[in-house]
């Protein structure tokens, strides 16, 4: 019988935020740390021990059931493996801040997409008249968590950059825009041989110096303050930037890969990494998808396709540069001067 049109998949995803947003209550309401601290529990001990009223209890845990985030046994709740290794607050595996920061500012912030659209303006804090990084940096509780989040959501890719990239050639090297340092740490845990650097703003080194020290790499790291537009990067032999070029126009962008080439040492090498879009823009809907998100955040911010970024960098002076899939909707481009 030949397939008929079914709205099936045009509904699944149209109310799709059904889904995501059970997920994020139950991270803010640290269902899945509860599990892995105290185990498999049934339905009217979780929902005491989450603070939950008992009307949707059953229906708020058998959905992340068949959402895949927990498994049920014998009537007992209890983490997938994904959930009790990346949603328990208490492991350095967590990946939940950067979903606490989405279901506390972005949630919300998504709603006004349509404007957004019609406007191309932001629709974050800028619209009443704030900043996005002053309203991040500017409050000690939100950007702990911004920066705990950066880590959680670049942990894959910074692991396989960390191995992938061909580091024995180099002996220094530089995150700009380190937040707690993810990235700089997983290179110094991979890579015995190199010294490196966090560049990021002042506000940002305690929470760097702690997470350094607490991966035990702080007699090879440092913390190096200062503003990207307004001072140098550091000199060294090569420069990392994890999401950090969307964040900005394309003037913005160029100056920053200007600044980037003027820093690195001859022979040296930049790495720049986010969900780089495909260069049909078909295949990558994540980095599509994140595109909309820095409308939604920044002034002029947008994501780019490896093409793109290639050509910028040849615009600023490195000679040979190529894009590197990394994992999920993460690639880099590598470019050396």
């Amino acid at each position: 019988m030949a397939d008929h049109p079914t709205p099936s998949g045009i509904m699944q995803l149209g109310l799709g935020f059904w889904g995501s947003k059970t997920l994020l209550t139950a991270t803010e309401l640290g269902l899945f740390t509860e599990l892995a601290a105290n185990g498999p529990q049934d339905e009217a001990t979780l929902t005491k021990a989450i603070g939950i009223h008992s009307r949707s209890s059953r229906d708020f845990l058998d959905a992340l059931v068949a959402l895949g985030m927990l498994e049920r046994k014998d009537g007992k709740y209890s983490n997938t493996r994904d959930t009790e290794v990346f949603l328990d607050r208490n492991k350095p595996s967590y990946v939940g801040g950067m979903l606490e920061m989405a279901n506390a500012r972005l949630y919300p912030f998504w709603n006004n997409l349509t404007e957004g659209l019609k406007t191309g303006e932001p629709q974050n804090e800028i619209k009443v008249g704030g900043d996005l990084f002053e309203a991040i940096y500017g409050n000690p509780e939100t950007l702990k968590s911004f920066l705990h989040g950066m880590t959680s959501i670049s942990m894959g890719a910074n692991m396989t950059i960390a191995s992938k990239f061909p580091w024995a050639k180099y002996k220094t090297f530089s995150d700009v825009g380190t937040a707690q340092g993810g990235l700089a740490v997983q290179i110094a845990l991979a890579n015995q041989h190199l010294t490196g650097t966090g560049f990021d703003l002042p506000v940002a080194k305690d929470t760097f110096e702690q997470y350094v020290s607490d991966m035990g790499v702080s007699d090879r790291l440092s913390f190096a303050p200062g503003d990207f537009f307004n001072d140098p990067m550091p000199q060294t032999d090569v420069i990392t930037m994890g999401h950090i070029l969307h964040d900005w126009d394309l003037d913005n962008k160029k100056m920053l890969l200007e600044k980037a080439y003027q820093a690195l040492n001859p022979g040296g090498a930049l790495i720049v990494y986010e969900t780089i879009i495909d260069d049909d823009r078909s295949q990558n809907a994540f980095g599509l998808l994140m595109s909309l998100n820095m409308l939604i955040e920044t002034r002029g911010g947008f994501d780019y396709t490896g093409a793109d970024c290639q050509g910028w960098m040849a615009g600023v002076g490195f000679k040979d540069t190529y894009v590197e899939h990394l994992i999920g909707p993460d690639s880099m481009v590598v470019g050396f001067k």
